[in-house]
């Protein structure tokens, strides 16, 4: 059985969709509650934990963004 090739490296950072900054970790959240982004056809977007909190919250109704 040949072996497997190995994996190539994770980048050490990503840049977040919405404040464009270079970060160590992205969120996307696909679902929750009557949020439903698995089906729905749109542009995945990926948010640093910052803009992710933003995000939460207007969705929530808890800041007006």
């Amino acid at each position: 059985m040949p072996e497997a090739e190995p994996s190539p490296p994770a980048p050490e950072s990503f840049r977040c969709d919405f404040c464009g900054e270079e970060v160590r970790s992205v969120r996307r959240v696909a679902l929750d509650a009557d949020y439903e982004r698995l089906r729905t056809p749109h542009r995945e977007r990926y948010a640093c934990p910052t803009c992710s909190e933003r995000k939460e919250r207007v969705r929530q109704g808890l800041d007006r963004g």
